[in-house]
């Protein structure tokens, strides 16, 4: 044992006693440390500092080195989970199991909603026997995977913190601003992390949870790993790179529903019409006149500064809203909703539209329950829990349901507008792809004439989802 420690502080790895090696040694090996992110300490001569998911690259790299350092950074459990529930997986859950084993269990598995990334979980977890923490993007999500951990394994060794809630148990579900806000508590307790929905892991702050936890085992789970500013390359720092990866039009009609897609173009009405148009001639007139170009990743951005320094430029941002707003709830639309929920009055049917004036209008005028950010969890909860059992036959909402609600019973979506990310229309169409017996979905998407929607749509339209 050599008199190197390796110590956990504050959700970083400290390497402590290169004094007490020779010079030459302690620089080569501070020359091996420096790759890895680790700085020499201003405030304590003799000590290196690295954030703490570069825990097992530092003991690797240590050992084989020779040195054999006292590792005080772990304080995470090793567990001895059985499963109470063993199925067999399906060939596509085991083939992602194998390659995460293989790749050091360390990586990111893309897989459809649907797909059974949440049991891909629990095996992993049975195969590292480490403390876990699940980090999800929501409260709901939260609380959905403490329901199934304590399905899978024991109810006692399971705990969550975010919600009002802050309990620390051997399987612990946070949410990702939990996670961010408390990494120093969390940071050293745990082996395993798995990141569901990791797409929203490379943002600066949540992707600071990730660089403090120092738990050696990581996996990644998401259907859409794709981000539009690029960030998604650096889940491969932060969990690994992709190990498996299966789409939708991979398991179609296999382990997902059969599904078909349907677009449907309506026009808008002469008044609508010259609305939309007088609209947009302002707002691309101020943005052709300052030459943005909106389809740069920074194009929205320089809009908005450019049009908040003028009159002008606040009358073009107004045009924009103006054009959208017609081209998003024109009446056309709303036409084509009521006849497909009078085609669909017995099948389960998600209305998803962009904004939640929109939802309520929807919700009013055809007695749908609508589900926005602002409905309170225990209503949301008996909403969800009706249209599955079917007491409920359509729900109508933005973007709440977009990832991470699970709606076996789902059968058609109607999609009356949205972002223009590829991202949410397979979310959104992966609300409908659990498999149930003998069920076929089908998504409408509902697209105006000439509006920037349909270049929008076409662009969505490229994923293989769609074809």
């Amino acid at each position: 044992m050599s008199s190197l420690v390796l110590r956990h502080d504050r959700a970083t790895i400290v390497v402590e006693g290169l004094e007490s090696m020779a010079p030459d040694a302690r620089d080569a090996l501070i020359e091996k440390l420096t790759p890895l992110g680790f700085l020499s300490d201003a405030r304590i001569a003799y000590r290196l500092r690295a954030p703490g998911r570069m825990y097992r690259q530092a003991l690797v790299t240590l050992v084989k080195s020779g040195l054999e350092p006292r590792d005080e950074a772990r304080n995470y459990l090793e567990l001895k989970l059985v499963p109470r529930r063993v199925r067999e997986p399906h060939p596509h859950q085991s083939e992602a199991l194998a390659a995460w084993l293989a790749a050091g269990k360390r990586g990111v598995v893309v897989l459809p909603t649907g797909a059974g990334k949440s049991y891909l979980a629990e095996l992993a977890m049975a195969e590292a026997q480490r403390s876990t923490l699940v980090v999800a993007p929501t409260i709901d999500l939260m609380n959905q995977w403490v329901g199934l951990l304590a399905a899978a394994f024991s109810a006692e060794l399971v705990g969550a913190i975010g919600g009002g809630v802050n309990d620390l148990k051997p399987l612990t579900v946070t949410t990702y601003d939990s996670a961010h806000l408390q990494i120093e508590r969390l940071a050293d307790r745990f082996g395993l992390v798995v990141f569901d929905e990791c797409h929203h892991l490379p943002s600066p702050a949540y992707a600071q949870a990730a660089e403090g936890l120092i738990a050696p085992f990581r996996l990644g789970l998401t259907a859409t790993p794709e981000r539009g500013d690029g960030a998604d390359a650096r889940l491969v720092e932060l969990v690994g790179k992709t190990v498996y990866r299966k789409d939708i039009q991979d398991l179609r009609g296999i382990y997902l529903a059969a599904y078909e897609t349907v677009r449907l173009r309506v026009e808008l009405a002469p008044d609508e019409r010259e609305a939309h148009d007088r609209a947009r001639f302002l707002y691309r007139s101020f943005v052709d006149r300052h030459r943005i170009v909106m389809s740069n990743p920074q194009g929205w951005g320089q809009f908005l500064q450019l049009a908040a320094r003028s009159p002008e430029g606040r009358q073009a941002l107004q045009a924009w809203r103006e054009q959208r707003r017609v081209a998003l709830r024109c009446r056309g639309k709303l036409e084509v909703l009521e006849n497909l929920l009078a085609i669909h009055r017995d099948d389960p049917t998600i209305i998803f539209t962009a904004d939640n004036d929109t939802v309520h209008h929807i919700s009013r005028t055809w007695l749908v329950p609508a589900l926005t950010h602002e409905t309170p969890g225990p209503e949301r909860k008996t909403v969800l829990e009706d249209f599955n059992a079917g007491r409920i036959r359509a729900i109508v909402t933005a973007r709440i349901l977009n990832e991470g609600v699970d709606l076996p019973s789902a059968r058609v979506g109607i999609v009356l507008a949205g972002s223009a990310t590829v991202r949410e229309h397979v979310q959104r169409l992966g609300r409908l792809l659990r498999k149930q017996a003998d069920k076929e979905a089908v998504l409408y998407e509902v697209v105006t004439a000439d509006t920037a929607e349909e270049s929008v749509s076409t662009r969505r339209r490229e994923h293989g989802a769609y074809r």
